[in-house]
């Protein structure tokens, strides 16, 4: 195998593990305030998420747009398959000597049905946009300004994600809809603030390659859509 498909397979890794380890961490909420300026409340299932958004901004980037949409299913197909043997196991009962009661399982990893409906509507719905205006500014600006490409896309699609996820969990009043907009705020200025972040970490992963993987062309992404 040379060295661009095992370098497509890390990436997926990567990706596959920070999506499900979103979804399985997100119960825990912290605080978190940044020099002081702005006070974050938001679960801990957003620090993996935001990388699933640089993960597909980078195989669409190196691979192209039918590799970065193949990469979202098969974590949409991990995700599902990971929160079924969870169910499977939390229906288990727990034997007198286990170090972790059935109760303690079920509070640590149950999974409330209308919050995984709601995150993986959002998950699909914000993915497909990420990648599909990643590479509509790719072609607009004709391969040039990754930074564009790369922040209009994710800040665009973690917007779409935050609310949409918010919405349809107010909708089965899971959560009090005077949540949504302080939770909306929370989770979306921490997301653009992510994707800044990410920006030079993708610049240096693409020079890094330089060389070893070909960035796929912008006329790559129109082929594509005509196939």
């Amino acid at each position: 195998m040379d060295f661009k498909n095992k370098f497509y397979l890390i990436l997926a890794g990567i990706f596959i593990a920070s999506l499900v380890s979103s979804n399985l961490i997100f119960q825990k909420f912290f605080t978190w305030s940044p020099f002081g300026l702005y006070t974050f409340e938001i679960s801990v299932g957003i620090l993996p998420y935001p990388i699933t958004f640089l993960v597909t901004d980078l195989i669409s980037e190196l691979y192209g747009k039918k590799k970065a949409d193949q990469v979202v299913i098969s974590g949409l197909i991990a995700a599902i398959f990971v929160m079924g043997l969870i169910l499977l196991a939390d229906s288990l009962p727990h034997t007198e000597w286990s170090p972790v009661d059935s109760a303690a399982f079920n509070k640590v990893f149950g999974l409330f049905g209308p919050a995984v409906f709601a995150s993986m509507v959002a998950y699909l719905t914000a993915q497909f946009i990420d990648i599909r205006m990643f590479h509509f500014w790719k072609r607009l600006t004709k391969g040039k300004h990754l930074w564009l490409r790369n922040n209009a896309s994710t800040i665009v699609s973690q917007f779409v994600d935050t609310a949409s996820v918010l919405l349809l969990l107010c909708f089965a009043n899971v959560l009090a809809w005077e949540r949504f907009l302080p939770l909306l705020e929370n989770g979306f200025l921490f997301k653009v603030l992510i994707a800044i972040i990410d920006t030079p970490i993708i610049y240096g992963v693409i020079y890094l390659l330089k060389g070893k993987i070909e960035i796929a062309p912008y006329e790559e992404a129109v082929a594509y859509e005509g196939s």
